[in-house]
C-alpha cells in the first residue's frame, strides 16, 4: 500500500468547492480500509487546510501520500504568507474578513485543528510568499 499519492487542484474563493480534496482523500482511505480514526483525522486536517487555502491563498495544491507508515498531506499556496505565525496557531484568531465570516467560515481554528488532528505539522511561509504545511498521521501497516 505504500507509495500511493493523490495530488488535488484547490480552486480560490470558492467555497461550493472547498473540500473536495479532502472527500475525495476520505472516500480512497476508506477503501483500503484504514482505521476510521485515522481516516477521520485525516479527513478534518485536509478540509482546514483546504479551507484556509480558500480563504486566504486564493487556492493552492494538495498531494496526499502513504508511505513509511504514515499519511502525509502536503498543501501549498501562493497567497500573502502568514505575518505572525504564533499569532496565528491560536484558537480564535483569525485574519478572515467579515464576509467569511458571515458564511461561517474564519473562527480561527483551522491551524489549530490541523495541529490537533496530527501527529506531526510543520509549516513554512513568509509574507508575500505563500504557505506550504507539512502533515502527517500515522497510520502503521501503510
Amino acid at each position: 500500500m505504500s507509495d500511493m499519492a493523490f495530488c488535488y487542484i484547490v480552486p480560490g474563493d470558492d467555497f461550493t468547492r472547498a473540500g473536495e480534496a479532502s472527500a475525495d482523500v476520505k472516500s480512497r482511505l476508506k477503501m483500503l480500509g484504514l482505521p476510521t480514526d485515522v481516516i477521520r483525522r485525516v479527513s478534518i486536517a485536509m478540509y482546514e487546510g483546504e479551507i484556509n487555502m480558500v480563504i486566504h491563498a486564493g487556492g493552492g495544491e494538495a498531494e496526499v501520500r502513504l508511505d513509511n507508515g504514515a499519511i502525509y498531506m502536503e498543501l501549498r499556496d501562493r497567497g500573502p504568507g502568514i505575518q505572525d505565525l504564533s499569532l496565528a496557531m491560536k484558537e480564535g484568531y483569525s485574519t478572515a474578513p467579515e464576509n467569511i465570516r458571515s458564511l461561517g467560515f474564519g473562527a480561527g481554528m483551522g491551524l489549530p485543528n490541523m495541529k490537533k488532528y496530527t501527529d506531526r505539522m510543520e509549516i513554512e511561509s513568509a509574507p508575500g510568499e505563500g504557505t506550504t504545511v507539512k502533515m502527517w498521521v500515522n497510520c502503521p501497516g501503510i
